[in-house]
């Protein structure tokens, strides 16, 4: 069976439309809060939703998401638990679903487990944003044995290994626009023209650029130089302005979005 990431990227070039991805944290405000985000987000125009696993010590995020994983951690969610939720979520949707975590995440449950258990679910890829491209072996056996995609990470100080990455990666590559943690951000400078020229040099995995895109504007303008563009502190921000309640503004603000993108 084709990746449903894969499928997804052939499907948006087919309609010459740009991919929406999108990230909440599993458990905030709560697991049954999250399942219904999820299935918004899709409604709305997300293509693609990274679902975080929340983690005592996010070194690649900003205040909003470590607030958010804080906020979960205190009902004591688990990847079994986020295991469950993308079950009961595959009963309502065949779109791609990926995990975001970190790899101390993936070691304390056991790595051959984690990929089974992804696998067993539907997860469609893992993003794991503390592991160096160098270190990729930690996973990739498993990766490629389940068919679940690991993500790549380039960020703007990756000139030179852009080609390298991008000639291994699968999915999706995931641009990282800026320096620093994620978050939203009102300008985003880094001169995508040049990170992103190896890539005009043959053929590769699609790419998407993320970490402080704050509204449909700055997607527009973002995936013009790529395949799309990554949404989630934005998105964090809402759920933590409105809690339970914040599945409809949720969807308001990804379809303001998906609108854009079209435009």
């Amino acid at each position: 069976m084709k990746n449903r990431i894969d499928a997804c990227f052939e499907d948006l070039k087919a309609q010459g439309k740009k991919a929406l991805v999108t990230f909440i944290t599993a458990g905030d405000p709560d697991l049954a809060t999250t399942e219904k985000l999820v299935l918004e987000m899709f409604d709305k125009g997300a293509d693609i939703v990274e679902i975080g696993v929340p983690f005592s010590d996010p070194i690649a995020e900003g205040g909003t998401i470590q607030r958010a994983s804080l906020r979960s951690l205190k009902h004591n969610t688990n990847l079994d638990q986020i295991f469950e939720l993308v079950s009961r979520l595959r009963d309502n949707t065949d779109k791609p679903i990926l995990l975001m975590m970190y790899l101390n995440t993936v070691f304390r449950y056991g790595t051959e487990k984690f990929f089974n258990n992804c696998k067993n679910v539907q997860i469609d890829g893992v993003i794991i944003p503390d592991m160096p491209f160098e270190e990729r072996d930690e996973v990739k056996e498993y990766s490629e044995k389940t068919g679940v995609r690991s993500i790549y990470l380039v960020a703007p100080t990756s000139k030179e290994r852009v080609k390298m990455i991008a000639e291994e990666s699968k999915g999706f590559l995931y641009i990282v626009s800026s320096l620093g943690v994620t978050g939203t951000r009102n300008e985003i400078s880094t001169n995508f023209d040049e990170l992103l020229a190896p890539l005009k040099e043959g053929y590769y995995c699609p790419a998407c650029i993320g970490f402080g895109i704050s509204n449909g504007e700055q997607a527009r303008k973002m995936a013009d130089y790529c395949d799309g563009c990554i949404i989630g502190s934005a998105i964090v921000n809402i759920v933590e302005k409105y809690g339970a309640d914040s599945v409809e503004p949720v969807g308001e603000f990804i379809e303001s979005v998906r609108t854009a993108l079209d435009a």
